[in-house]
């Protein structure tokens, strides 16, 4: 796979620029224009691209100017319109290594081979607002996986969130109409915290565990490299032996699983709008790869009734306590697009694309998802003809009797576009099901029943998975969770909605949720006591992000605070200790201009402190000087920077020269509040946050 920029350089350059070579050969739809000279789409080179054809230097343009209309013609249809759901997003890059031989559970041949790897490209995005909405909102993220496999394109589609707002695919139009902006003034852009959202899941009750998902920290994630991954719903894996077995899959980051605080969420929205299309960016830059683990859980067709819910409803999960995730192998994401809208913007994934060895089930939103993102790609893309888009076309060949249709770049020798011929010799042919390499055969299920419009009984539990992912979660999560619940329904004009999602919804899922809500948004007390089936699952650990950190500091950024008179071996210590556990420091002064260290020499700074603001970095550190320390105290941008990380609960560290600053801003020593140990500050920033500071920091002004 081609690696990004920053590895081209250094003595194994020229091996770069092989592979680059190769990869330009095997990809002929990379253009690049170096050398090259300027054509028309047609290849026609093209004389004077700055002046239309006119009657005289002064007279009438002519129509005849077919460079410029070619030109202008092509510039109006820039903009193709943008998904419907979806729409803000960024991808990447990369490949699939299996781990094993895995032909027990699938016949897919990308799961067949140890170290056998497979190009993929993943796209990332938030769900409610359009493209120009920011990254940091509070939304689901889109987790949408394409691997280019030597049997046809899989597309593993799916969420940072392992269940859906809704059961059956009717509904999803009623869903994404409800999520979306109120349609009399197109407001609130890229969040639900509204009237028409909160109607219709307060009316919706199977919507609420996935809503509990979406009031906590998962919907604010610290960046897309530390998402969970989820397949949602129940897949079947067919082995080589015709065997069939449900999954569910997973994907895990290598690089751990963790979030924003909700105020420094709300900051990046303004100070920094494409705040994770930019880490993602830059990692994969700096050679960072962003790394995932894929899983499945594993479940043998007898046991599909064996579980106090049922496998095919897309709002419950399977806690891992019950079936833990068989890892199958890993992606890792090294190479940004070329071209945003070539590849990012015109990617088109759909449930719809398997391959033999992978099967689907009954749930009904993925029935209906079958359907749906075809038809949307259709609309979106310019007609069927999608897939020969090259960041869609398979790396296998696709030779079939369709023809003609919009934007069709396929040039078919053969006079027959049908099948059985005899024309063209019978070609193509139809391929043999087979245990391996064979044409891709439906799992034969039996079904027996009749067509109904009707929802299953054992789809009826709403509250039991709701309660146990609340309950799973650490006490800050679980306060979290109550101030979003507030802080959405706040938002929220009319009061009868209000008290219905917590009196019917919330009442049912926890009291203590269901109270604490209720009190901070001046409503009467909810009933008691919760309705519905209880899990036999009290809690389960995995739902918890406090149990999910990777327990290093690798690709965590970290700001070194200096000013003129700054202790220069201090920089040089630590930033050395941090490049050795993998972090990045930057190393931020009052201005972009250098400053002079205590002992005269010139310090070289990366930006300002209002240029890379605190919420762009994980942890703080302020380098000691005695000048340096003075200044920063008359610096107000200095001392909010220090408390503002400390509001966002992230570690602080300070030589003991800086410790008069800390003293001024009254904060006090705590596990994440170290003065002049690198070792204990780089401990405090692998834990994430400081937890136990939160109470403390809630009385700092935002």
């Amino acid at each position: 796979m081609k690696p990004g920029k920053s590895q081209m350089a250094g003595a194994d350059a020229p091996d770069r620029a092989n592979d680059n070579a190769k990869l330009d050969a095997l990809e002929p739809f990379r253009s690049d224009a170096t050398d090259q000279a300027l054509r028309t789409n047609q290849g026609v080179k093209v004389s004077d691209n700055q002046n239309t054809l006119k009657v005289g230097a002064r007279g009438p343009s002519l129509l005849e100017d077919f460079i410029m209309r070619e030109k202008i013609t092509h510039f109006d249809h820039e903009r193709i319109p943008e998904r419907i759901v979806h729409a803000r997003g960024c991808a990447a890059h990369g490949y699939f290594e299996s781990y094993a031989d895995h032909s027990a559970l699938t016949k897919a041949a990308f799961l067949r081979g140890k170290g056998k790897q497979t190009p993929m490209f993943v796209r990332f995005s938030t769900v409610q607002g359009p493209r120009g909405s920011g990254d940091t909102v509070r939304d689901v993220r889109g987790f949408a996986t394409k691997f280019y496999t030597e049997e046809g394109n899989f597309d593993l589609v799916g969420n940072n969130m392992p269940v859906f707002f809704i059961q059956d695919a009717i509904k999803f139009p009623d869903f994404v109409h409800a999520v979306k902006p109120e349609p009399h003034n197109e407001i609130p852009t890229g969040g639900s915290a509204h009237d028409t959202f909160w109607d219709f899941v307060s009316l919706v009750p199977e919507s609420a565990h996935m809503v509990l998902w979406t009031m906590s920290d998962r919907a604010i994630p610290k960046s897309l490299r530390t998402m969970q991954g989820f397949g949602i719903h129940t897949f079947r894996f067919v082995n080589t032996e015709g065997k069939g077995t449900f999954v569910k899959f997973h994907w895990k980051p290598k690089q751990g699983v963790c979030s924003l605080v909700w105020d420094e969420a709300q900051k990046l929205a303004g100070k920094d709008t494409d705040f994770h299309r930019r880490d993602l960016w830059e990692s994969i830059e700096t050679g960072d790869y962003p790394e995932w683990e894929l899983g499945v859980q594993i479940v043998p067709e007898e046991d599909e009734h064996a579980f106090e819910f049922d496998l095919l409803d897309p709002t419950k999960i399977i806690p891992e306590e019950l079936v833990p995730v068989t890892p199958l192998g890993k992606m890792v994401l090294n190479r940004n697009p070329d071209s945003f809208f070539a590849e990012t913007e015109q990617v088109a994934f759909c449930p719809g694309h398997i391959v033999p060895g992978i099967d689907f089930t009954n749930d009904p939103l993925l029935q209906g998802r079958l359907f749906s993102y075809t038809d949307t790609q259709i609309s979106r893309l310019g007609g069927p003809n999608f897939h020969e888009i090259p960041i869609n076309r398979p790396i296998t060949p696709h030779h079939n009797g369709q023809r003609d249709a919009m934007h069709r770049m396929t040039i078919d020798k053969g006079r027959a576009s049908y099948e059985p011929n005899s024309i063209d010799g019978g070609w193509p042919k139809e391929t043999p099901a087979g245990p391996t390499d064979g044409g891709f055969e439906t799992y034969q299920e039996r079904v027996d029943a009749r067509k109904v419009r009707e929802r299953s009984e054992s789809f009826a539990d709403h509250f039991s998975q709701a309660r146990l992912f609340f309950q799973s979660l650490s006490k800050p999560e679980q306060e979290h969770v109550i101030a979003a619940y507030s802080f959405e329904l706040g938002k929220v004009d009319r009061l009868f909605i209000r008290e219905r999602q917590v009196n019917e919804i919330l009442a049912n899922i926890d009291p203590e949720l269901a109270s604490r809500v209720a009190v901070n948004l001046g409503l009467p007390k909810p009933p008691a006591g919760t309705k519905g089936k209880q899990s036999s699952l009290k809690a389960s650990p995995a739902l918890s992000q406090v149990n999910l950190l990777s327990g290093d500091i690798k690709t965590r950024k970290v700001a070194l605070l200096v000013a003129n008179g700054s202790d220069a071996k201090a920089v040089d210590t630590l930033k050395q200790a941090l490049a050795a556990e993998g972090a990045h420091a930057k190393v931020l002064g009052p201005t972009s201009a250098p400053v002079t260290t205590a002992n005269g020499k010139t310090l070289l700074v990366d930006a300002s402190m209002e240029g890379l603001p605190s919420v762009a970095f994980d942890a703080v550190w302020v380098i000691g000087g005695d000048a340096a320390v003075q200044t920063l105290l008359q610096d107000g941008v200095a001392k909010h920077y220090v408390l503002e990380a400390y509001k966002h609960l992230k570690a602080i560290g300070a030589c003991p020269g800086a410790k008069p600053l800390v003293d001024a801003l009254g904060l006090q020593e705590d596990a994440g509040l170290v003065i002049g140990d690198p070792q204990k500050f780089i401990q405090a920033i692998a834990q994430h946050r400081v937890w136990a500071r939160e109470p403390k920091a809630k009385a700092i002004p935002a």
